[in-house]
């Protein structure tokens, strides 16, 4: 495993465990990988490229257990979930090295009150989405709490437009969620909160996992293509 993917890998693993833990949902923890487990979704993150067998028994368990939506995040091809009737697609898992950004050509603030931190979630459930998940269940106000959690919204025309977080995990900064209103998209919302994010952390390298839509964005903020992580799932 590359340095640049065992640090993006470490840093998606405290994003579950951190959603797990404020969500209430319980958390499988196995060497090969960890699984979040709620009413509505089945998230297992694959944490090695060489999961035992025990392990690949087990996640193959929760699949087959699971009456919710499921979703496998595979960076090393360790998973087969084929044979668990999920589909297969693949997402870039890029890294940025340090180095200074630019500042943010929109307003973006950080999220402070408990009232900022609902319009916030609002912003990521309308704008990302996340299936299934309502506001006060997608980014629970637990998380605002959370050592290296932090939410920033951006805002154009004095509106709140866009929003996203990130998880600081000592040597890394972890990317998530960048979501811009429909209305507000292909106004700089999303270049701004990138800006702000990785200023926010100039020693740090910061890590995100990509759309394809999304790539010459953050190529020209300086991130690179470690490996395409394949995103198994079943029918929604």
């Amino acid at each position: 495993m590359s340095a640049s993917l065992r640090l993006a890998v470490r840093n998606a693993a405290a994003l579950t465990t951190g959603l797990a833990h404020t969500r209430g949902h319980a958390l499988t923890s196995r060497d090969g990988f960890l699984a979040m487990s709620g009413p509505t979704l089945l998230r297992v993150l694959v944490v090695r490229p060489d999961p035992d067998p025990a392990d690949v028994a087990e996640l193959a368990l929760l699949v087959k257990r699971a009456e919710a939506r499921v979703v496998v995040e595979d960076s090393f091809g360790a998973i087969d979930g084929t044979a668990l009737g999920l589909t297969a697609r693949h997402l870039p898992v890029m890294i940025r090295p340090p180095s200074p950004a630019p500042p943010p050509a929109l307003r973006v603030e950080p999220v402070r009150t408990a009232a900022e931190w609902a319009v916030a979630e609002r912003v990521v459930v309308d704008g990302f989405p996340l299936p299934g998940f309502p506001t006060g269940a997608a980014l629970p106000l637990a998380l605002k709490d959370r050592e290296g959690f932090r939410v920033r919204t951006a805002w154009r025309d004095g509106v709140v437009a866009g929003a996203c977080l990130t998880v600081e995990t000592g040597d890394v900064a972890g990317l998530y969620w960048v979501a811009t209103l429909p209305e507000h998209r292909s106004r700089g919302v999303g270049r701004a909160l990138l800006n702000a994010a990785v200023g926010e952390f100039p020693a740090l390298p910061m890590t995100l996992s990509a759309t394809e839509q999304g790539l010459p964005l953050y190529e020209s903020l300086g991130f690179s293509t470690v490996t395409h992580a394949t995103w198994w799932s079943n029918p929604a």
